[in-house]
């Protein structure tokens, strides 16, 4: 049952001093396939997730963040959308997901949704008119059709390469059947990218979102959202002095101020957020100024090793930087695009989404990875702002490196040629309950899109629920205590010196986190009570190592 308190906390708007309730909410992101399976056929869909809908609630979350759940043939997990006024038919119906979002709303939990606007799919309607378009027609010109270099041709138009490897361009074969223009895709083939000079692009995009705040969705998240403007002449990548030409170039802030103006048609809650990886944090912060976007990823503080240094300087720069445009800092351990951190923080050197980073296959101590977890969960569930919660790791899931070749999807390991094996490893289907695979995925008898381990049978949600001392019951008592402590969510922080090896920090009114990345026990500071620790303290009542607490 869910509180009458708890419905209203949740559904508040603004009220003029900041508590939009995006600004501290916990936002539990779903993987629809891989969340709960409805029908049997191995993956997860609309019918899952809302019979699944009462446990999220009672783990606490204010808001769910869905994937892509439109049409598409699925080239790179549905960012590649065919049709962005639909479900994909594997999720389910259009009418599925407005009762979802009618469902989630009573009981008081909001909806964001991803949109991909800086490319579509190939099997977009657009881009198959496009193809059956002679060069230079109206219908190329909504995408990146641009003539070959050398005599021929046959020579991509710049030196792009894809985010995905290889090439940015593939070439097309015309209708009269000679090799002609080539067509720009910053991720895989499938997926050519729109052209956001384009009025057209950007009257369809409006009416995009119309449609779906129509629907009662709260959010958007902005799958690219620094790439949508590309360089006048598309200008190689060697020689551009460190400004990449299809990334964070000042017309695109121009389209979010458009946005956001549509948002403000539907009330002061409907919020937008973005998803880009920028080096640098002033540049980042003006995506989030007043007139646009609300708030935007973390990728430095999902990214960052686990080193209290390292972390202490990235959540000081990640305050400052949003300070100045007055917008809240979120914080995220986990996505459907990076190894589990439970991985992560398992084995030195293993911190974000390239594969150099990722090193799959060498050595893990889950052990110590699922302790350092647990500390991780509290350090961003209690720092200012919004925090990310990705499906799966209130279960302390870990990165399953060992999916069969022939079994994996990710176009990363395609257009590798195998050398990345791809993200597929942190997308396999939850396990809900049961001994054996599916372990409640789906119904008993059917077969998940991934295969799970077998070790999960330790792991399921049903297990769990039942052990006060798992992660599942770590998380849910710590979103308990986020709704009901003022001092978490938006608001002011101040660091406490502990040591150089020790995270502590204090929030008003009365709050103060510690967290221990040294090798040694350290002493608490004073404190009325203990709130909630990632483990037990030792016999002296000193924190040890790869532990954090909540102090009263």
């Amino acid at each position: 049952m869910i509180s009458s308190e708890r419905t209203s906390a949740t559904q508040s708007t603004v009220d003029g001093q900041g508590t939009s309730w995006w600004r501290g909410a916990a936002i539990y992101q779903v993987y629809l396939r891989s969340f709960a399976d409805g029908d049997g056929d191995g993956v997860g869909d609309l019918a899952g997730a809302l019979a699944k809908l009462p446990y999220l609630a009672e783990l606490g979350i204010d808001a769910i963040w869905f994937s892509p759940w439109y049409p598409s043939p699925m080239a790179d997990g549905g960012y590649d959308v065919a049709d962005y006024r639909d479900i994909e038919p594997v999720f389910g119906t259009l009418a599925q997901a407005e009762e979802f979002i009618e469902q989630a709303h009573r009981l008081g939990i909001r909806i964001i949704i991803d949109i991909v606007p800086n490319h579509c799919s190939d099997r977009h309607p657009w881009f198959a008119e496009a193809l059956a378009a002679e060069p230079g027609s109206p219908a190329r010109q909504r995408f990146w059709f641009r003539p070959g270099r050398g005599a021929d041709g046959s020579e991509p138009p710049n030196d792009w390469q894809s985010r995905f490897g290889g090439p940015a361009w593939t070439r097309v074969t015309e209708a009269d059947g000679r090799p002609g223009e080539w067509y720009l895709h910053l991720y895989a083939a499938e997926q050519p990218d729109l052209n956001w000079t384009n009025p057209e692009v950007h009257a369809e995009f409006a009416d995009i979102l119309r449609f779906w705040f129509d629907r009662g969705v709260d959010g958007l998240r902005i799958d690219v959202a620094d790439g949508l403007v590309k360089a006048p002449g598309l200008p190689d990548v060697a020689g551009a002095n460190g400004q990449l030409p299809f990334s964070d170039l000042d017309g695109v802030h121009e389209i979010y101020r458009a946005w956001r103006r549509i948002a403000q048609e539907y009330g002061e809650d409907r919020i937008f957020v973005g998803e880009m990886w920028l080096p640098d944090p002033v540049r980042f912060a003006r995506y989030l100024r007043p007139d646009e976007l609300h708030s935007a990823f973390n990728f430095d503080f999902l990214s960052c090793p686990w080193e209290a240094g390292q972390l202490k300087t990235v959540i000081q720069a990640t305050v400052d930087s949003h300070a100045p445009v007055g917008a809240p800092p979120t914080w995220v351990l986990s996505n459907h695009d990076v190894t589990r951190h439970v991985t992560r923080y398992g084995r030195p050197g293993d911190t974000g989404f390239t594969f150099a980073d990722r090193r799959h296959g060498t050595p893990v101590d889950r052990e110590l990875g699922a302790r350092r977890a647990r500390a991780a969960a509290l350090l961003s569930l209690s720092l200012p702002g919004g925090a990310y919660v990705y499906q799966g790791e209130e279960l302390g899931l870990w990165e399953i490196e060992d999916v069969p070749d022939e079994l994996r999807e990710d176009p990363v390991f395609a257009r590798t040629q195998g050398a990345d094996p791809g993200r597929d490893g942190c997308r396999v289907p939850l396990p809900w309950s049961g001994q054996a695979a599916p372990f409640g995925f789906g119904p008993e008898g059917s077969v998940p899109w991934l295969p799970q381990p077998a070790e999960w049978s330790g792991h399921t949600a049903q297990a769990q629920r039942q052990d006060p001392a798992s992660m599942h019951a770590l998380y849910r008592e710590a979103l308990r205590l986020r709704r009901e402590l003022p001092a978490l969510g938006d608001g002011p922080m101040r660091w406490l010196e502990l040591g150089a090896d020790v995270l502590a920090f204090h929030r008003p009114p009365g709050f103060t986190c510690v967290v221990n990345l040294a090798a040694e026990p350290v002493a608490l500071p004073a404190h009325e009570r203990v709130l909630l620790a990632s483990g037990g303290l030792t016999e002296a009542g000193e924190l040890p190592p790869d532990t954090a607490i909540w102090l009263a």
